[in-house]
């Protein structure tokens, strides 16, 4: 890491000109852990689908039947679903069995309004699977293009989750710890730490949250 008594970032590309990023690497092991065992657990990423901005997760990682994409413009090829998770305008309801939204949350300023619309797509029992940044630079250019608000802690994001989920269907993991938080600020690779650096947690330094989140399924 070299010398740490410096006024600039070692890069500012979030260590996308390095390698992987360190909450790249945090989401996938997220996701991961839902993502199931073919011929043993069918995991959360199944059925239909829908990811905000991209299918890149939803083919990595899971087995579904269709795969939706939304974006807030047709200016993305690859949306198929056109919609403001802020405001819930041309978000379609019970309609999904899992929804991805990967780094999305914390550059809309309500928040609250695009929880709700992330709820109200699921299908009763459908899993909804969100990440955030705890610690993080400014998002660019991001920052510029749609906003960068937010910064979350595990704490907030189980009460803003609780507020429309049941508290037993909601999980919230938190990653990171100084060494990692320190080397994301500085924009260096996962593939920079060895797996012991990247996989030890400390709660006072949450560099990633993810939340499982369940709607329930209709009463008979």
């Amino acid at each position: 890491m070299g010398g740490l008594r410096r006024l600039t970032p070692i890069s500012r590309q979030f260590g996308f000109d390095r390698g992987k990023p360190i909450d790249r690497y945090y989401i996938e092991d997220f996701l991961g852990r839902f993502s199931g065992v073919p011929g043993y657990v069918d995991g959360d990423i199944r059925g239909r689908v829908l990811e905000v901005g991209d299918d890149v997760y939803t083919r990595h990682f899971g087995r579904p039947e269709r795969v939706d994409v939304l974006h807030v413009s047709e200016a993305n090829s690859e949306a198929t679903v056109i919609g403001r998770l802020e405001t819930g305008e041309g978000i379609p309801a019970d309609q999904f069995d899992c929804v991805i939204c990967t780094q999305t949350l914390h550059l809309l300023f309500d928040f609250r309004g695009a929880i709700e619309s992330l709820h109200r797509m699921l299908r009763p029992g459908g899993v909804l699977l969100v990440t955030f940044p705890g610690l993080s630079q400014s998002c660019n250019p991001d920052r510029d293009l749609w906003g960068d608000h937010w910064r979350f802690t595990s704490r907030s994001a189980r009460l803003l989750f609780e507020e429309h989920f049941q508290p037993e269907a909601v999980t919230v993991e938190a990653y990171g710890n100084v060494l990692t938080a320190v080397g994301f600020l500085h924009g260096l690779a996962a593939e920079e730490f060895d797996a012991a650096e990247l996989r030890l947690r400390d709660p006072d330094y949450e560099v990633l949250i993810g939340v499982r989140a369940m709607k329930p399924e209709r009463r008979r």
